[in-house]
């Protein structure tokens, strides 16, 4: 970077798109809060090109910055700027030259607005990430409509990967890897998980889904999304899920192919992740409260009417004839289990039994 002309110079490959030039820079981190600067936060949504800034998804790129100095990935920002910028080629190599912005140029953030706050957040605990280099991709501006078609743009084909998939290439999160270990290792999960999407289709040969199988894990020992566990902690999970499996029946059966996972999901609630969560949810009680004999205290379970026709599923668990994936209804699933097996509600969970 060059400030002496009051403009800023990045090394950059110049290309065409649509008939309009653009240019991919790499600018340092410690660079980017500085020419992407300015805030909409005040301007009417009909006169932004952006959404506005939601502050609650910054803490967690900012901890998965310092967290991670030096093994994170950070994707490219898009930004708009004024037309006055120039660009100047190398020798005889056809579009890559330096690419100078003046210092005053209006920079319109397209895509990459919440990157930029974290990265100017990260800088202030870790000043060494401003060393780093983060690409940018410059399109000249052509005025607010053809900036904010830019964003609907850019934002009209972004799919966010299902929690499985997430779940499955996430090998930062303890709850992932030990989801994964489950499913690959453990029964009834071996064989019978749906690795990467987040439903599991009515024909399907498969019984849960991977995040089902971390969600349920996390209930069940009760941790955050960033909390590690223990050896011990691992090891009560195999433990649990192994033993839940000799108390169901109906997973047996599966095992040993009497009847299909798509018979099972169409008929009982154990079969959907609704059910596995509230079995998350009764095992860290019974942990809790039962840590000598938590597993002989399982037994009645094999003895619940698990079928989705019964009564008191329909009024927990079901809504219209629907499993329900609501919190409310996994909490109502696990207080009749936990009725069943003779534990104790909690004040909240005889609130929720009241008003049922």
């Amino acid at each position: 970077m060059n400030d002496s002309g009051y403009c800023y110079s990045f090394p950059a490959v110049r290309g065409i798109q649509a008939g309009r030039p653009f240019y991919i820079a790499t600018c340092p981190l410690r660079i980017v809060p500085k020419i992407f600067s300015y805030n909409e936060d005040d301007v009417p949504p009909e006169l932004r090109a952006q959404r506005t800034l939601n502050k609650t998804r910054i803490p967690d790129m900012v901890k998965y910055l310092l967290d991670n100095p030096k093994d994170y990935v950070f994707s490219a920002l898009t930004a708009s700027v004024g037309t006055s910028i120039s660009f100047e080629e190398i020798g005889e190599a056809p579009n890559l030259g330096i690419l100078q912005i003046p210092m005053d140029a209006q920079i319109l953030i397209n895509d990459g607005q919440h990157r930029r706050k974290a990265i100017e957040e990260a800088l202030r605990e870790n000043p060494d990430l401003g060393q780093d280099n983060l690409p940018v991709l410059f399109f000249v501006d052509e005025g607010l409509t053809r900036s904010q078609q830019m964003f609907a743009d850019l934002n009209k084909y972004a799919v966010k990967p299902s929690t499985s998939l997430g779940t499955l290439y996430d090998h930062r999160d303890e709850s992932s890897e030990l989801a994964r270990y489950l499913a690959m290792e453990i029964e009834p999960f071996i064989g019978f998980t749906e690795m990467e999407k987040s439903n599991v289709s009515p024909k399907s040969n498969k019984l849960f889904t991977l995040s089902a199988i971390k969600q349920a894990t996390k209930a069940l020992l009760s941790k955050g999304p960033r909390d590690g566990f223990s050896e011990e902690e691992q090891r009560l999970s195999i433990e649990y899920w192994k033993a839940v499996t000799k108390y169901i029946p109906d997973w047996q059966m599966m095992l040993n192919k009497k009847v299909s996972p798509s018979q099972l999901r169409q008929e009982f609630i154990h079969a959907h992740g609704v059910g596995l969560q509230a079995l998350g949810i009764v095992g860290k009680q019974l942990l809790s409260e039962h840590p000598n004999d938590w597993e002989s205290r399982l037994k009645p379970l094999q003895s619940i009417d698990w079928r989705k026709a019964n009564p008191d599923w329909v009024k927990r668990t079901m809504n219209h004839g629907r499993i329900s994936k609501s919190t409310t209804s996994i909490l109502l699933t696990s207080n009749a289990l936990k009725l069943k097996l003779g534990l104790a509600l909690t004040p909240d969970e005889k609130t929720l039994e009241k008003q049922l």
